[in-house]
């Protein structure tokens, strides 16, 4: 994980994300670099736009809780017909 938030600080620098600048900034955070993994990062990312691949991922993350918020929102209007009911019943 330490080297996907490497690549994602540089890119938040406006840096080119490069097998260098990810092994010096995991490093600095006093990790041992695992070159295979830093390989494999960079080619990875070649081509992928991360704001678009942010914002996709955001909106996953969003649409659960716009579900669970839907669905305490039914509760709730069951639990008010409920309520309806029995009033009618002792008037």
């Amino acid at each position: 994980m330490e080297y996907v938030y490497a690549a994602l600080l540089l890119h938040k620098l406006g840096k080119g994300i490069e097998e260098d600048a990810v092994k010096r900034i995991v490093e600095s955070a006093g990790i041992t670099a695992d070159e295979a993994k830093v390989k494999t990062l960079v080619a990875s990312l070649k081509g992928v736009d991360i704001e678009k691949a942010i914002a996709e991922s955001a909106a996953q993350l969003a649409a659960p809780a716009a579900k669970t918020e839907a669905k305490a929102e039914h509760k709730e209007e069951k639990k008010e017909a409920a309520a309806e009911g029995l009033s009618a019943l002792f008037g």
